[in-house]
Order: C-alpha cells, then sequence, then structure tokens
C-alpha cells in the first residue's frame, strides 16, 4: 500500500462566520459546528466550544480524546474507517490532507477516573505534547440518565465526528508538504530490500477489561486475535482510542494517526532495515488469552520471517504481563526484540519499574516514571472542570490547592509518559 500524506500547517484557529481554510488558518464557525454536534445525539445536553493555544495561561480538563483533523482526497475509505455502516473499505492508500499543529480536544464531566490535564504553559505544558498545538476544546455534557459507557461513547463519536467534520476543509488544499510512505506485498517487501535485516513492529493495544478499549476498523480490539496490517492503514486512521486509562500514557487518536515508531521505522527503511509491516495486538485479562494472544504474536512474526521486532506497550501494571510475554514468545523464535514501555517506579524511583520482567528484555526504552510529582500552578482559565483533581488517576484528596494550584503524578497529564515517544520525556542509559 503507497499513502500520500499531505501536510497544511496550521498557523492560526479562530472563530469566525464562516468554517474554512484561509491560507493557513483555520477558521471555525461556533454556531454551525455547535448544531452540528447536537445532530449527533439527542443524549447531548450541553456544547461549548473555546480555542486554547500554545502558552496561554489555560488548563484543559478532564481530557477525553485528542484527535488530528484529516480528510481523504483520494483513494479507498474515509477517516476513521469501520464506524459506521457502509464505510468498511480498507484504508492505506491514495492521498491524505492533514491539518498539521491543530486538534481536537474532548472533555467534560470525568467520564472515568484514569482522564487528563492538558495546560497549556507553565510546569504541566513541559510534559504534554498537546500543549503546542492549537486546540479546538469540545465540552461535552450528556444526560444523568447516560451510564458511563455510554457517556464514553458519545464523546468518542463527538471528537471523531468534529475532526471529520473541520477537516473536510482541507480536501482542495494545496498542501505545504508531501509525504510518502509505501509498503509492499509480504513476499515482494521481503524481496526489495534482500541483504537487510527484516524488522517488524509489535503494537499493543489497550482493551484490558472496561472502559479500557481501542477499535480497529471500528472493532473493539478485545474481540480480535492478534493480525497483520499495513503500517500505512494505521496512519491513514483505522484505529481510534476509546479507552479511559492513565492520562500520562494512554494513546489519544492523534497519536495513532502520527504513530512516532511506524513513521521512525519508515524513516530508516531501505538502508538500515526491510521495515515489513505491523502486528496488532491486545492486552488481555485472564492468563489464557495472554497466553493465545501472546503465542500468535509470535508465530505471525516467525510467518512473516521477521528477524527483529519493536514492541510498544500501552498502560502498566498487568498489561506489562502481556509485554513480557511478547518478549519471550519473539526471542524464543530468535527474533532480537526490543521494548517500549514506561515506568511506575515511586514518587522517588526507587520501586520496581514493571509489574513484570524477563532476562531476555535486555533491550528497552523507556518513557518516563509516571509517579514522579509535580505542582502545575493556577490558571487564569479553566476549559471544563479542575475539581476533579482530587480523583484522576495521579492525583489524591487535597491535589487541587484553593489557589488553583494542583499536585499531583504526572500521571494525571496527558502524554506524559507515551510509550510510543509521543512526549516530551527521554531516556538515556545509567
Amino acid at each position: 500500500m503507497k499513502l500520500e500524506i499531505g501536510n497544511i500547517s496550521v498557523e492560526k484557529l479562530s472563530f469566525g462566520n464562516e468554517t474554512k481554510l484561509n491560507g493557513n488558518e483555520v477558521v471555525i464557525n461556533n454556531e454551525e459546528l455547535v448544531a452540528f454536534i447536537r445532530t449527533l445525539d439527542d443524549r447531548i445536553t450541553e456544547i461549548k466550544l473555546d480555542i486554547a493555544l500554545p502558552g496561554e495561561s489555560t488548563r484543559i480538563m478532564p481530557v477525553k480524546d485528542v484527535i488530528e483533523p484529516r480528510v481523504k482526497v483520494s483513494g479507498p475509505g474515509t477517516i476513521f474507517p469501520g464506524r459506521l455502516s457502509g464505510e468498511e473499505a480498507m484504508v492505506g492508500e491514495g492521498r491524505t490532507n492533514v491539518l498539521k499543529g491543530m486538534a481536537v480536544v474532548t472533555c467534560g464531566h470525568v467520564v472515568g477516573f484514569q482522564e487528563g490535564i492538558i495546560d497549556m504553559s507553565g510546569t504541566g505544558a513541559e510534559y504534554t505534547p498537546f500543549s503546542k498545538t492549537k486546540n479546538l476544546v469540545v465540552t461535552c455534557e450528556v444526560s444523568e440518565e447516560c451510564n458511563q459507557y455510554i457517556h464514553e461513547e458519545i464523546l468518542r463519536s463527538v471528537g471523531l465526528e468534529t475532526a471529520k467534520f473541520i477537516g473536510k476543509i482541507a480536501l482542495e488544499a494545496k498542501p505545504d508538504e508531501v509525504k510518502s510512505y509505501e509498503t509492499l506485498p509480504m513476499l515482494e517487501q521481503a524481496a526489495q530490500y534482500p541483504e537487510l535485516p527484516k524488522i517488524g513492529y509489535v503494537y499493543m493495544l489497550q482493551s484490558q477489561g472496561l472502559m479500557h478499549d481501542t477499535y480497529l476498523y471500528g472493532v473493539d480490539v478485545k474481540q480480535i486475535l492478534p493480525t497483520l496490517i499495513y503500517p500505512t492503514e494505521v496512519m491513514d486512521g483505522a484505529i481510534i482510542s476509546g479507552n479511559c486509562v492513565s492520562a500520562c500514557d494512554k494513546n489519544p487518536t492523534i497519536v495513532h494517526q502520527n504513530s512516532p515508531i511506524i513513521h521512525e521505522l519508515y524513516e530508516h527503511h531501505g538502508t538500515k532495515y526491510n521495515f515489513m509491516g505491523v502486528i496488532i495486538t491486545n492486552e488481555n485479562v485472564t492468563l489464557a488469552d495472554k497466553e493465545r494472544s501472546s503465542n500468535y504474536v509470535a508465530k505471525l512474526a516467525e510467518m512473516m520471517g521477521w528477524d527483529a521486532a519493536i514492541v510498544s506497550e500501552e498502560g502498566f501494571g498487568n498489561p506489562d504481563a502481556d509485554l513480557v510475554m511478547n518478549c519471550n514468545k519473539l526471542t524464543a523464535k530468535g527474533l532480537q526484540t526490543v521494548l517500549v514501555t514506561d515506568e511506575y517506579a515511586g514518587p522517588k524511583g526507587d520501586s520496581p519499574s514493571l509489574a513484570d520482567s524477563t532476562p531476555k528484555g535486555d533491550a528497552v526504552i523507556s518513557n518516563g516514571n509516571a509517579n514522579m510529582v509535580v505542582e502545575l500552578p493556577p490558571m487564569e482559565r479553566i476549559i471544563g472542570h479542575a475539581k476533579y483533581a482530587d480523583m484522576i488517576a495521579g492525583g489524591t484528596d487535597g491535589s487541587l490547592r484553593e489557589d488553583g494550584s494542583i499536585v499531583t503524578e504526572i500521571q494525571a497529564i496527558t502524554g506524559a509518559t507515551n510509550e510510543l515517544g509521543y512526549n516530551f520525556l527521554t531516556a538515556r542509559a545509567g
């Protein structure tokens, strides 16, 4: 599959009389977009739109998802395929235009306690990549009759449909840059660079228990066995977030759209190695399911003839066992394996970093310690509800101070220790 990504650099985001792309400025008609969102579900009770820009004294919380507006210009499928009837076509080919540097952020009353904070300035901004994006924040409230599962489903739909609505303004735009990515069918790909090591990516998706949902072509990955996918399908919206896990290391939808590991593997494809493709796998609750999925991952990697694999995790604790099983079984098949994770090592960093380990995991990249405590200064503007600072994961009773400052673990900051490397922290050898 060959996909072209046309990046349109968004230099300004504002409200105006018409939703349009004016050069490198995105203009949003507030009333029009609010009216559109209200048509999505009659259980929506309130919609409010705000713009949050880098450097402003603004706090957004609790954050549900972050999504990049895009539009399919050519090729099969639609943005975020498989969600709606009639949108089952595969993606990953043709041209997709992207409003680069802008994001749609959803928030509102808390759905699950593992939602996050985005500060646009100050200490917190140093830990979230979304302090650098021009954010259209959609605060969505729903009927009290909705349980948390319906609440999450409505907010997920609102964010995705808002991003699609805005993305359409880029349909006929001339991109500032066009980048091309291609992966051939397996036998052709293997033959393309026979002298280079064959590298693959094992992409672990959060699916462990209630409210821990990720979707592949609209299917909850709890329901799948590990499967092969073209990297360009991921880049083209085949995977979306629907989970309420700790904000620091969840993968919001924008992270799947811009998977750093996939982009990095393409960067050196054909020079350092032959990037063969991606195995999508889930994170499971029961031991039997963990064994089944990790067995399947190792089998697929062997079938593909990989020499090495990069394995990334989403979340922490129980999924550490899935990570270790994947590592052990891949190395048993003769693959060199690199693990990408984060740590929960206590506020001082002196506790065990992972809930499971293996001697075979001798190449591990850490994206930070989620238990590190920081103080976030008060902000002049709050979008959403600051009162949840005491209850979201990373906070404690009294985290929210009277002056509006917050003392919390960076676990509460959206994207702080993202395990795909979509963050500001880095690792170094000790």
